[in-house]
């Protein structure tokens, strides 16, 4: 694959690498400016190629997406028209007459993408599923007599379809077995719910139970558990950072990141996608400049990060961040959502795949929601830091409680992951989850498909680029019995759909050759196989040396 950075880590300092031959990393180490030795503090030397693909598209096909928005848009105004004089009939929620003269609502851009582009192919989303989402699972049939405006039932089932789109990293999502007894006895003991908030009546000794086993797996302070995931970033961000404070965060962060920044009234900057020297670009002039007009210090800085990026399939370059945010004296708060249990060599994370400590991260926040199959999320590090945060937090002072037999469930699945349940099996599935990864990327490089991310990534965006052949590669691959999740506009950008598969450790290869046996038909069939093995320009900063100032 190709690596636009080139790059290896050591020890949280950042080295750069000169590229050998056929994408080879070179053995030695050499300074760039960020740190002055490849070894502090007596830590052992190790360096860890950064191994990532971000290749571009050849110019005709971006030529023909672009051509394709355009057609789209063209016939989108003249079906707006003709609905406008009621030739054609108009689905869409519009305004009444009697709001003639009021600001219209429904006039934006996505709005007009979504009636004309995205109804035409909104089948293959949201299609509902009727049985345990595991390695397969059940999908309701269902068809559209009006052009995907409306769906009815057929009452047929399709079974067994091979599940590539859940973020069920380890396999836990699945039907009830023996080894859930334990859930079932919680649920008997302690009911649903809570029905309250943790400041109130809802922390329970299973809550507390967990947050010792989370930071005991982590191998920090403290933890605190939350009920939602989403609301772990958005309502406990405020709770960190307010007004005269300073967030760098990453431009593809996912969007309750962004959420949680904007509601903190805290100034917000964006740096380039996973480049350490844009951020320290911006850590810079934050410094030397202050807050606007003041020219005050500012109070904070807090970088803003993901572990794992879930629409790029990139894992953050951790160690180079950790040397910027120590030189610049700035906080960390990484987000390892889609990387806690899916990476590291006992599923620990980010740090130990990068084998770091996990207190060079001010700020651990995960999720329960893909690797253990189950919901909420978790925030993580000092005892201090905990301990504001159980008194500060919205989401502890608003939100109700983690369901019991979640919680459960949760610690279920973490005892196994290490090891507490007296077997291996949790961390042969990390093992596994890691080899399925690098199975399918490699077969899928092969075959000569554009896909993102790192090597190490299981999740592995595949680009489809044109919108009709976004709908067309989900249909064909359902009439396949193989389930995958599209991505396009607005959650991407717009010349850059993709089809996104997440590898779990309960994937048989059998099951992944029948998938990649599919995908070289299809590719072929609509003509999906653009690599050339060529470099991206998108890390326009990646091979920059000199990181000073613009004048």
């Amino acid at each position: 694959m190709a690596n636009p950075g080139g790059g290896a880590v050591c020890n949280g300092n950042l080295h750069n690498q000169k590229k050998q031959n056929n994408s080879s990393q070179s053995g030695n180490c050499s300074q760039n400016g960020i740190v002055k030795e490849a070894q502090q503090n007596g830590k052992p030397h190790f360096c860890k190629p950064i191994v990532e693909s971000f290749e571009e598209a050849p110019l005709h096909v971006m030529v023909f997406t672009y051509m394709g928005y355009g057609l789209g848009t063209l016939f989108g105004h003249f079906r707006d028209f003709l609905r406008n004089w009621g030739i054609e009939k108009c689905n869409a929620a519009i305004e009444r007459k009697e709001q003639k003269d009021f600001v219209p609502l429904y006039q934006d851009f996505e709005n007009f993408y979504k009636r004309n582009i995205y109804m035409r192919i909104r089948d293959n989303w949201n299609r509902p599923i009727c049985s345990a989402p595991g390695p397969q699972f059940d999908v309701m049939e269902r068809v559209s007599d009006d052009y995907n405006w409306t769906f009815r039932f057929t009452g047929r089932i399709i079974k067994d379809v091979i599940n590539m789109g859940s973020y069920n990293f380890l396999g836990l999502t699945g039907k009830y077995n023996e080894s859930m007894r334990t859930v079932e006895d919680v649920l008997e003991a302690y009911g649903t719910g809570v029905s309250s908030t943790r400041h109130e009546m809802g922390t329970l000794d299973k809550h507390r139970e967990l947050e010792d086993l989370v930071a005991k797996f982590l191998n920090v302070e403290a933890a605190m558990v939350f009920g939602m995931g989403f609301a772990t970033n958005s309502m406990n961000i405020p709770a960190l950072v307010g007004k005269g404070c300073l967030i760098l965060s990453d431009e593809l962060n996912h969007a309750s990141l962004v959420l949680g920044a904007r509601l903190s009234g805290a100034t917000i900057r964006t740096f380039k996608h996973n480049n350490p020297q844009n951020l320290e670009k911006l850590l810079r002039e934050a410094v030397i400049y202050g807050q606007p007009r003041t020219h005050r210090a500012w109070k904070k800085i807090l970088i803003l990060v993901e572990g794992v990026y879930s629409m790029e399939g990139s894992i953050v370059h951790l160690p180079q961040i950790v040397a910027l945010k120590n030189k610049y004296k700035a906080y960390l708060f990484m987000d390892e959502a889609h990387s806690i249990g899916a990476l590291g060599p006992t599923g620990r994370g980010v740090t130990e795949f990068y084998g770091m400590d996990p207190h060079d991260v001010d700020v651990l926040m995960g999720t329960f929601t893909k690797s253990f199959g189950a919901s909420g999320g978790y925030l993580a590090g000092r005892k201090d830091l905990v301990d504001y945060l159980r008194v500060n937090s919205h989401s502890a002072v608003y939100g109700t409680a983690m369901s019991p037999p979640i919680s459960e469930h949760i610690i279920r699945s973490i005892k196994f992951l290490m090891g507490m349940d007296g077997t291996t099996q949790g961390l042969q599935r990390v093992q596994q989850l890691a080899k399925n990864t690098r199975y399918f990327r490699r077969r899928l490089h092969e075959m000569g498909f554009i896909i993102y991310g790192n090597e190490e990534s299981p999740v592995i965006p595949l680009l489809l680029y044109m919108p009709g052949k976004v709908a067309a590669f989900a249909r064909h691959l359902l009439k396949r019995k193989i389930g995958v999740v599209v991505v396009g506009f607005p959650a991407t950008p717009i010349a850059e759909a993709r089809a996104r598969f997440c590898l779990s450790a309960a994937h048989t290869r059998k099951m992944l050759d029948t998938v990649l046996e599919a995908l070289d038909d299809i590719g072929d069939l609509l003509q999906l196989k653009y690599s050339r093995h060529r470099k991206s320009a998108r890390p326009e900063l990646y091979d920059e040396t000199s990181f000073e100032l613009d004048d």
